[in-house]
């Protein structure tokens, strides 16, 4: 087949004349083809690479997001942790290491991490690498607070050891036993008095029961009053010595004698409402070195962590009874 021929108007002439291209001009229009057809692929690859996900990489965006929500849920559970762990760290300096007069911890000491620059240095290199590295400081810090805490328990357990004596006479249990108790109708701490109508200090805490429940000593002591104390009612005094003392009030009966030694777990009286009292509950206190402590906190020897836990909230929960 003939080749096209292509013609174009000559306005000097007013003639049609044929095109004759040269060589060079052929060889120019084919490379111009090429570049330009060239350059249309390398755009097109780019906007496929950058703007086009294949399913490889669509499956890694997808493990990253998952692997982000797992380390943001880590991270939680760290602080639901830390919560814990500050509690036993508090009942530890302030309750069972008070108990034995030893030193509490420096919050230096429990707090202390080894530092690793180089070793968090080279996570900030990776992906993700803040929550990476957040929550790795934050496993590590608990890891060393929990050698710690570790450490001073083990400590705890050799002064129980040696203290022997001490440790009988240190209240420690409920005055009430956990079956016969409704509720904790008012906790330790500043509240509207239900009579009296003013903010006053609950120097103790209300524990709810039947008339006539049996109340225990919580400590080996010697008793140092019982009788009629005003706003109490029929109350007993024990001293355990260590510089405790406990007072239960608003009794309907009192069941030892001044100078009576009595030991823990033992029927000293029976539930009440003597005194100033709205309803039948036992008003019970605990103090060291002539300070009111809360005593909720000296319930460890006879509950469970799970009941433990329960009076806590009951606690905190509080009304007022007296």
């Amino acid at each position: 087949m003939a080749k096209k021929k292509k013609f174009y108007f000559n306005p000097e002439t007013l003639n049609y004349e044929q095109i004759d291209y040269s060589f060079a001009y052929r060889l120019k229009r084919f490379f111009l083809h090429i570049m330009t057809g060239l350059f249309s692929g390398i755009i097109f690859f780019f906007a496929f690479v950058y703007l086009v996900d294949s399913p490889r990489e669509r499956q890694l965006m997808q493990a990253n997001r998952t692997m982000l929500a797992q380390y943001q849920l880590l991270d939680r559970r760290l602080s639901d942790f830390q919560l814990v762990l500050s509690d036993i760290q508090q009942r530890d300096d302030h309750l069972y290491r008070a108990i034995f007069q030893a030193d509490p911890i420096p919050l230096a000491v429990r707090r202390s991490v080894t530092p690793n620059a180089d070793f968090y240095a080279d996570l900030l290199a990776k992906t993700n690498a803040k929550i990476v590295v957040s929550t790795t400081q934050r496993l590590n810090e608990i890891r060393r607070q929990l050698y710690v805490q570790s450490m001073s328990l083990n400590e705890i357990v050799e002064l129980m050891r040696v203290n022997e004596t001490r440790l009988a006479h240190i209240p420690a249990i409920m005055p009430i036993s956990s079956r016969y108790l409704t509720r904790v109708s008012s906790g330790f701490g500043y509240r509207i008095h239900p009579i009296f109508g003013v903010r006053r200090m609950h120097t103790g805490i209300d524990l709810t029961a039947p008339t006539g429940t049996p109340v225990l000593a919580t400590g080996d002591g010697i008793v140092s009053r019982a009788g009629w104390e005003s706003g109490y009612g029929n109350t007993i005094r024990i001293d355990h010595g260590f510089n405790y003392v406990t007072l239960y009030g608003h009794l309907s009966q009192i069941k030892v004698q001044v100078g009576q030694r009595v030991t823990r777990g033992e029927i000293i009286g029976l539930v009440g409402s003597t005194g100033t009292s709205v309803a039948p509950h036992l008003h019970y206190e605990v103090i060291y070195r002539g300070r009111h402590q809360n005593p909720q906190n000296f319930f460890f020897l006879d509950l469970t962590p799970e009941e433990f836990d329960f009076i806590m909230q009951m606690s905190a929960n509080a009304g007022a009874m007296e």
